[in-house]
């Protein structure tokens, strides 16, 4: 079959506004599922692009062949009992099977599955030309997608994220016909909604972006994200000033808008007295405006508005922007101003009223344990800045019941941390109470000071501890309280300040903080395992490998993060050393010999060979020079040392029955390799890594 006449098709769908946030992902999932149904109709296609704007999704997939691909199906009758007599004639079953799908009883093959034996047709299927089945296939990309929110319209079943409203399909620039609830496709769009609201037609599909952005629609995402931030630097530059860079932002505005207009606006300098964060927040959370900065990096007092229309109408736009965002500061200001007449740590007995959740009591009560876990480990590790952590483990969550805090959620901590200046309090002690929510997310910023990062510990494991005894724990995508998140939050802190306390130590005393259980220790080993679980994700995305990560894992409970590291590093290099193979191929001997049952002790006077008192020996020696290797975290060496035991490893296998007859002496054998078991995996578990 000539295949060479590849063609291509462009779909949109028109709908009313759809919101920002869909966008991207439904983008994302158009694609996928134009693929993926193209594959199932066994067609071909080397690539498709997407595009989208807050009125329309659209896909072109680009060559795509005339016929569909040839193809054998196999499909599954009756079981052979079924399908046969005891002559082993075709039965009625068999004959009438064959006959649905259009071939005699006497080409029917039999084939295993499940357990049994059943008949199969095999049918050569013909690839059919895809302009006959184009519109079946457009219409099921329409029906294919999924939406965090759907709604139906009209008389329709139909769902989706906004009333459809138009459909258009080209396929070799020809229209295809097909329609979903009372809506055909045709070969028309529609340009910007009020700038070029009449139908048009696409008549090419390779002319499509063109003949849109001449009806005032930029389709492509990208493209509008580049006209946004080159017309707003381009106007800023004139003033030596710029847009706060904001790409989450960027992406939502892109997505509210066809045909992007960048509008500078001011506001009085005198909300410039309010915070930097509160001020962008302000701007970005209600009205979705971009703040403007200088050069030093000082907020002034204008911002940018990125409309829907032309430059014509700009001052227009500029004086509805400003007016809005007036009103948006004059609440903010109230707050604020309101906020800075109770101090911080007047706002502590009101705690006592919030609900912090209702097993574990209220705010007061949480802030009551995060200031003996703050304490702790102030005293474990810092007690220099025990007193700064204790006043901001008090003061962490008062911010939470002021005004601002309860209008922008997004700025606890951070509000908590000017209100801890205006108070007076020392800025360790304000540094600590906006740093103890960070990292806000994986692979986010971590606590530079001290006293943030205790805090930030102290009060992620009491949330983890506190949750998990109450048997709230996370299962599979569920985690709504995301305990995760803050898991990875504790290690990488750990991992960063590389302070000297295991997760054990922490978790330990954060359960007996909550002491609301009498399985504890049961509660204990589920966050430790939890625990584990986010370290081997984190050490994957560090690039270690797989079984390297296995070996050292089962010590992350039990040794101070920053050991952990140095282990996987001297592994990670062990394995490049000329000894290692023969070293794992000898340790893994030993591993796989000795029974799970219990051995007794090591008798030295029943030894009867030299290479049973070779081995003992040597592991003496080892032993004792292993710790004090390990002792000085002198991992890399500590790994060359065990390795000198490969030698007598292999001698004792060689010249030494260990199965002997004798149960006394193959005890006492099986004791002997026991225990270079028990010495090795003081330093890694060899069993976990992959064979040489």
């Amino acid at each position: 079959m000539n295949q060479k006449n590849l063609s291509s098709f462009l779909l949109e769908i028109g709908t009313e506004d759809l919101p920002a946030r869909f966008i991207k992902p439904a983008l994302n999932q158009l694609s996928e599922n134009t693929l993926k149904i193209l594959g199932e109709h066994y067609i071909s296609c080397s690539g498709t692009k997407v595009y989208g704007t807050p009125r329309r999704l659209a896909v072109i997939a680009d060559g795509i062949p005339e016929m569909q691909k040839d193809r054998i199906k196999e499909i599954f009758g009756p079981s052979v009992k079924v399908a046969y007599d005891s002559e082993g004639k075709p039965t009625n079953a068999a004959i009438g099977f064959a006959k649905s799908q259009g071939i005699s009883a006497e080409k029917l093959i039999i084939k295993k599955k499940d357990k049994g034996e059943y008949v199969v047709a095999v049918i050569d299927e013909k690839g059919v030309p895809v302009r006959e089945i184009i519109p079946d296939i457009l219409r099921k990309i329409v029906l294919s997608m999924h939406f965090p929110k759907s709604m139906r319209w009209g008389d329709g079943s139909i769902r989706f994220a906004r009333p459809i409203r138009w459909l258009l399909a080209l396929f070799d620039n020809e229209a295809v016909k097909f329609e979903i609830e009372g809506i055909k496709s045709s070969n028309l769009t529609k340009g910007h909604r009020f700038l070029s609201p009449a139908a048009f037609q696409i008549k090419e599909i390779s002319g499509y972006r063109k003949l849109l952005a001449n009806n005032y629609v930029i389709v492509d995402i990208e493209e509008r994200k580049k006209i946004i931030s080159e017309k707003m630097s381009k106007m800023l530059a004139e003033i030596n000033e710029k847009p706060v860079e904001d790409e989450e932002l960027l992406d939502t505005v892109a997505n509210l808008v066809e045909y992007p207009v960048p509008v500078a606006g001011n506001f009085s300098s005198e909300y410039l007295r309010l915070p930097r964060e509160l001020l962008i927040t302000v701007m970005k959370g209600h009205q979705k405006y971009f703040a403007v900065q200088d050069n030093e990096g000082n907020i002034t007092n204008k911002f940018i508005i990125v409309s829907n229309t032309t430059e014509d109408n700009s001052e227009v736009v500029k004086a509805g922007a400003e007016r809005v965002i007036r009103a948006r500061f004059e609440d903010a200001r109230f707050y604020y101003e309101e906020d800075i007449k109770k101090p911080l740590y007047e706002r502590i007995e009101e705690l006592k009223k919030v609900t912090f959740q209702e097993e574990l009591g209220s705010l007061y009560e949480k802030t009551e344990r995060m200031t003996v876990l703050a304490e702790f480990l102030a005293d474990r590790l810092l007690p220099e800045i025990k007193d700064s952590i204790i006043r901001a483990a008090k003061l962490s969550k008062t911010d939470l019941i002021t005004g601002v805090v309860r209008e922008f959620p997004e700025l606890q901590g951070i509000m908590g941390r000017y209100y801890a200046i205006e108070n007076g309090e020392p800025i360790q002690v304000a540094e600590a109470i906006k740093e103890h929510y960070q990292p806000l997310h994986s692979g986010g910023t971590l606590p530079s000071s001290d006293a943030g990062a205790l805090l930030s510990i102290a009060d992620k494991m009491d949330n983890i501890a506190a949750f998990f005894s109450i048997g709230l724990i996370p299962t599979g995508s569920e985690d709504p309280f995301a305990l995760r998140r803050q898991a990875i939050g504790i290690i990488s802190i750990l991992f960063d300040k590389g302070y000297e306390i295991t997760l054990r130590e922490l978790v330990n005393k954060a359960l007996m903080n909550v002491a609301k259980s009498d399985a504890l220790d049961e509660i204990e080993a589920k966050i430790l395992q939890f625990f584990a679980g986010r370290i081997e994700t984190i050490l994957s995305d560090y690039g270690y490998p797989y079984d390297v990560i296995q070996a050292i894992l089962p010590f992350s409970a039990d040794i101070y993060l920053k050991e952990l590291i140095q282990r996987l590093e001297a592994l990670k290099k062990y394995k490049e050393h000329e000894s290692y193979c023969d070293f794992l191929t000898a340790i893994k001997r030993v591993y796989n010999i000795i029974p799970q049952t219990a051995l007794p002790e090591i008798d030295n006077s029943i030894f009867e060979e030299k290479y049973e008192i070779d081995l003992k020996e040597k592991l003496d020696s080892i032993n004792e020079e292993l710790s004090r290797m390990m002792g000085k975290s002198e991992y890399y060496e500590a790994f060359l040392l065990l390795s000198s035991i490969t030698n007598v490893i292999n001698n004792f296998f060689d010249n030494v029955l260990v199965m002997d007859k004798r149960e006394h002496i193959k005890l006492n054998r099986l004791a002997l390799l026991k225990s270079i078991r028990e010495v090795s995996v003081r330093l890694a578990d060899f069993s976990k890594l992959a064979t040489c």
